[in-house]
């Protein structure tokens, strides 16, 4: 029996559908046209959302929710604005929609063209980040889609806020009603109900921990996108130049700790990590990161004066831990071999970097690794749509097939093929 929320979800992904049709046909000034709306809309009504967010933060501290998923959380005028500039650089990148992928004359006189079209109805399941919330509902305007977005109990009233702003702004500029849903139950049945919805919800990308992603994976009926988590590895090779070492393991490590491009698990070649470690222990040791280090390493940071309190013997796990917070394990390896080896049974195919002079082991390590970025001398921090130069991201993908890495407005079209004849039949 149909119960009231199976109901409620049902009726919000139907409007949906309605609209996807109507949207697709909208052209590139006019779907710009609402995502400029859409930034102005979230300016001005900062207020209310900032209110919102207060609500949401004053619950998530009242339950003892962790600092870095606080950090996720919070929004400020400056993350506002941020959102809002993503946005406008949306507005500025080519339109996906419409590319002609292919054009040329079949044996028969037939013209043949495949010709990129929206997927249709994206359902977005995702965790504490509101901003999630704007990036969504822009990515899929301005490539034609509709979107149900289906944020975290944690956000309600954020992403609720948010989500109003911008359907509100969207229908004011022309697109239509519903091309922005937002699934307002905190009831943790609406994902289950919105992943059996095959045939109205065409795609489903969930965003969030190890936990979402491994349950939509495995029970949508909904094809899915999925994005990963981000056990992701800093691998000093002893051909390393210090400096570059401490500077990027500080940064990979420290610069957020709640993001999935965060650096997890340190790598160091055995034949230079008396000399390399106690510097790069020490610069993470000054943001008070707990390093849970295998013997050799202990022994380095013992001789270090690194402070005990932040020592902790490397158990098994920790090799496959992604934190989310100011916690990092370390481990010795005998050479480039044992960390590519390390890294693809421990990694989660996110992002993985090695700093190294020596061009052989970096372009070893680069063609051997199985991930969706690999960096040669470069913090992991880097994998993002906008700072890729794709625009406002929708997630990163660590799986291979349709979509890969920072993913945005080319991972959500799909193409048909549009033929032109005159008069032909075939025998």
């Amino acid at each position: 029996m149909t119960d009231g929320l199976e109901l409620e979800i049902g009726a919000l992904a139907a409007s949906a559908k309605q609209a996807s049709a109507e949207l697709a046909m909208k052209g590139e000034d006019e779907r710009n046209a609402a995502l400029q709306a859409m930034a102005d809309a979230l300016r001005d009504n900062s207020g209310a959302i900032l209110e919102a967010n207060a609500c949401d933060m004053s619950r998530a501290r009242e339950a003892g929710t962790k600092d870095s998923l606080l950090d996720r959380l919070m929004l400020d005028e400056g993350r506002i604005e941020a959102m809002a500039s993503a946005l406008e650089d949306l507005v500025a990148l080519p339109d996906p929609v419409g590319v002609v992928q292919m054009d040329r004359e079949m044996y028969n006189g037939i013209r043949l063209e495949r010709v990129s079209v929206p997927l249709g109805v994206v359902a977005m399941v995702y965790e504490a980040r509101p901003n999630v919330t704007a990036d969504a509902a822009g990515i899929c305007i301005k490539s034609g889609n509709a979107c149900v977005l289906r944020g975290g109990s944690m956000a309600a009233g954020s992403n609720e806020a948010i989500a109003g702003v911008l359907a509100e702004a969207a229908t004011r500029a022309g697109m239509p009603e519903n091309s922005i849903c937002c699934v307002s139950t905190t009831d943790r049945r609406a994902t289950d109900v919105l992943m059996s919805l095959r045939g109205v919800v065409d795609v489903l990308i969930p965003r969030g921990g190890a936990g979402l992603i491994s349950h939509c994976v495995e029970a949508s009926k909904v094809p899915v996108i999925e994005t990963g988590t981000g056990n992701c590895h800093v691998y000093l090779h002893e051909s390393c130049d210090k400096d570059k070492a401490v500077a990027i393991v500080e940064n990979a490590k420290c610069r957020r700790y709640g993001v999935c491009n965060a650096a997890e698990t340190l790598l160091v070649d055995e034949s230079v990590a008396a000399d390399v470690l106690p510097d790069v222990l020490s610069a993470l040791a000054s943001h008070g990161v707990v390093m849970h280090v295998d013997d050799m390493a202990m022994r380095i940071a013992a001789d270090a004066g690194v402070d005990a309190e932040l020592l902790v013997a490397a158990e098994a796990h920790d090799w496959a831990t992604e934190y989310l917070a100011p916690e990092i394990a370390v481990r010795c390896v005998g050479g480039v071999r044992e960390a590519v080896d390390h890294v693809n049974k421990y990694g989660t195919k996110h992002s993985e970097a090695i700093v190294a002079e020596d061009a052989q082991a970096a372009d070893l390590f680069c063609k051997a690794v199985d991930a969706a970025a690999v960096y040669v001398n470069a913090s992991t921090a880097f994998t993002d749509g906008g700072q890729f130069g794709l625009g406002a991201e929708i997630g990163i993908s660590t799986q291979k097939i349709h979509a890969r890495g920072p993913f945005a407005l080319d991972a959500l079209t799909s193409y048909k093929y549009v033929l032109h004849g005159d008069g032909q039949t075939r025998a």
